[in-house]
């Protein structure tokens, strides 16, 4: 349990980061660069939109931090080590999926909501490139929390 614990841990830094850069992004985007002394600015083109970025850095954030948090909760869980296995790689993958989505779908044409073209705009290859590997996200998030939360209650009981 100790390796998927520190491997949790070790992804949810990174999937935190790379939150924190689309806050950058965020910034880069809002004032159209980098004011790099008062009132002076260096210009940077950023691809996406205001929201998109909102959403990929509040987005990324959040996973991060939910899978150090859910990692550091992992001993309390006394799951079997091949429950645990599944349990933080699923974390992981949702983490890390989730992330791309967001950075993809802030340059796709459809917003990588599904692989033809939707109500916010037409398919790309960067629709399915974004759409595809979260997809199995949708069903793997739902069902490793639903693990979590009864190897939690299960522990209540056993105590």
């Amino acid at each position: 349990m100790d390796r998927f614990q520190k491997l949790m841990i070790a992804h949810g830094f990174l999937v935190t980061m790379v939150g924190l850069l689309a806050g950058f992004m965020l910034m880069f985007k809002m004032l159209g660069g980098l004011e790099y002394w008062p009132g002076t600015f260096m210009q940077i083109s950023v691809y996406g939109t205001v929201e998109g970025w909102v959403r990929a850095h509040s987005g990324g954030v959040t996973n991060g931090m939910l899978t150090i948090i859910v990692a550091l909760a992992l001993p309390k869980l006394e799951l079997s080590e091949r429950m645990t296995a599944f349990f933080a790689w699923g974390l992981i993958y949702c983490a890390w999926t989730f992330t791309a989505f967001y950075w993809i779908g802030n340059r796709s044409g459809n917003r990588a909501l599904s692989v033809g073209d939707n109500v916010f705009g037409t398919a790309d290859w960067l629709s399915v490139i974004g759409f595809l590997p979260g997809l199995p996200s949708v069903f793997i998030g739902p069902i490793v929390l639903y693990i979590g939360a009864r190897a939690a209650f299960k522990a209540i009981t056993k105590d």
